[in-house]
């Protein structure tokens, strides 16, 4: 029986250890944990300083695009319109050249076209 109470003493003691080395351990891993969970915090306070920051950015940006748009929707109808003045002019002018001298404008017509046939004529000789 000497050895069976003289082992106890050394059992209770590595327990002991085992028991402290456990605490130490559930230590580190909450320690672990706490310093994880402050990173992630701090990380996730600079991501939505960043996200703060570029959004009037964004914003300024996507007003921009759309004055541009505006601009060049605007140009395009003012083309548009400017266009159809001149195509306008061109065909009131024209209507008053052969009112007002209708053969000399059928004359011209008709050497246009004569020109025209003259130069089809010559472009599908040279593909012969």
């Amino acid at each position: 029986m000497a050895s069976t109470s003289e082992s106890k003493p050394y059992t209770s003691t590595a327990n002991d250890y085992a028991d402290k080395a456990t605490q130490k351990a559930d230590d580190a891993i909450k320690s672990t944990q706490r310093m994880a969970n402050e990173a992630m915090d701090t990380l996730s306070d600079k991501v939505q300083d960043m996200r703060s920051q570029a959004a009037p950015t964004i914003n300024r940006l996507a007003t921009q695009a759309e004055d541009a748009a505006r601009r060049g929707i605007a140009a395009v109808k003012d083309g548009t319109q400017q266009l159809r003045e001149k195509a306008t002019q061109a065909t009131d002018t024209t209507v008053t050249y052969i009112k007002d001298d209708p053969i000399k404008a059928m004359l011209i017509a008709a050497a246009t076209g004569a020109a025209l046939m003259g130069l089809i004529t010559l472009m599908g000789r040279s593909r012969s």
